[in-house]
């Protein structure tokens, strides 16, 4: 649908964006009907349809809490689908393969129950978070221009976590729907409840290393960072499922370790936000000399709540087109602050193309900022006084 039959301004998104890697779409494809069709043959059609139903229920949940992390600077929603997709379907399909090879060698060995018990403390593991972490690597290395600091690396491991873990649950729900006990119910708690985060967890710690690496383009030991983070990601990995092994372990666990990362977690993003707020206000100030923005408008676009304040009123203003159009200024901001704060930093796309993206990106914040206040007096004034932004 065009601007012409939605009636709103067309605001497109930039022709330049870079494009993710096609290994994401490409091999998710094949690797999610093979490893789908595994786990079918393994259920049967009934607990496996069943088990699909249930595993997706609480995944929209989830994604609206990982979205809203990522507050200045929007990740592209295609590129956050392909990063679900990746999760969904290549990485489950390679733990598929690797886990039961590996599971069935140590076990003809060892015997069924020491193959079962390293296959979850340590193959799976290893393969599951490398296997998800190849999808933030590849962003890392082509989405110069997106993937910006530890924010990013969350919201994509996030991603890549809860495509992985709403597959693993359709494993776990069929099977308990298969047997039709009592287990179905306290399956549904544990994994439904407390496993989604789980995954998303792990993996952030290679997100947050990848994103730390970002920030500090040029500066330290530059995979140190992100091995650490692969390794702490397998370490709470297998500790998970040590944890789920025995089950009087289980809650002690989670309230002695997995709560207390998950807080780090959220305590750490928080920190990102207030660097991501001086980001922008040192790369936009200089707007306000330019007559590009007002001082207020500068203000709402590095607070997080003033950001919010200002899209509400927005909509209060001048409903969904207001709103839209706020947002859409919003975020066009946060890309051209990003984007100087890269050049700056040496993450340069050569100076011709970094001059004409700075310049497309001025461009599209004057129309933008001018359809917002054209918007807001003629509302003001159709209401006889102005109304605090």
């Amino acid at each position: 649908m065009n601007s012409q039959e939605t009636g709103f301004p067309a605001f497109p998104r930039l022709v330049h964006e870079a494009q993710p890697h096609p290994m994401l779409t490409r091999g998710a494809l094949l690797c999610g009907v093979l490893s789908l069709a595994i786990i079918a043959s393994q259920l049967g059609p009934r607990a496996f349809l069943l088990g699909f139903a249930v595993a997706a229920l609480p995944v929209p949940i989830y994604v609206v809490l990982v979205l809203w992390l990522d507050r200045f600077e929007p990740e592209p929603a295609k590129t956050l689908a392909q990063t679900f997709a990746w999760g969904a379907t290549v990485a489950v399909f390679v733990a598929l393969i690797v886990n039961s090879v590996t599971e069935e060698a140590v076990g003809g060995v060892l015997g069924p129950d020491a193959g079962e018990l390293f296959g979850s403390l340590v193959t799976a593991p290893v393969i599951e978070e490398v296997a998800k972490g190849v999808a933030l690597l590849l962003l890392y290395r082509e989405l110069k221009d997106e993937f910006d600091g530890v924010i990013d690396g969350v919201v994509y491991a996030a991603m890549v976590g809860l495509g992985f873990a709403m597959i693993e649950n359709v494993q776990y729900y069929g099977d308990a729907i298969a047997r039709g006990d009592e287990s179905s119910v306290l399956t549904f708690f544990l994994r439904g409840m407390m496993s989604p985060f789980a995954h998303p967890l792990f993996t952030s710690m290679f997100g947050i290393g990848l994103g730390y690496v970002r920030e500090r383009h040029g500066q330290g030991t530059r995979w140190l960072a992100p091995l650490l983070g692969l390794l702490v990601a397998v370490l709470l990995h297998s500790l998970w499922n040590l944890a789920a092994s025995f089950e009087g372990w289980f809650l002690a666990l989670y309230l002695a370790v997995m709560l207390p990362a998950f807080l780090s977690v959220l305590g750490l993003i928080y920190l990102s936000l207030l660097r991501e707020g001086r980001v922008l206000r040192q790369h936009l100030a200089s707007l306000v000399g330019d007559g590009v923005l007002t001082g207020d408008e500068l203000e709402a676009l590095c607070r997080v709540r003033a950001r919010l304040e200002a899209s509400m009123a927005a909509w209060r203003r001048g409903g969904f087109t207001h709103w839209r159009d706020r947002r859409e200024m919003h975020r066009i901001a946060s890309e051209l602050a990003f984007h100087r704060w890269r050049v700056l930093r040496g993450l340069s796309l050569g100076p011709v193309a970094d001059a004409e993206r700075e310049a497309e990106y001025l461009r599209r914040l004057c129309e933008l900022c001018a359809a917002v206040r054209t918007l807001q007096a003629g509302r003001d004034a159709g209401t006889g006084g102005a109304l605090p932004s």
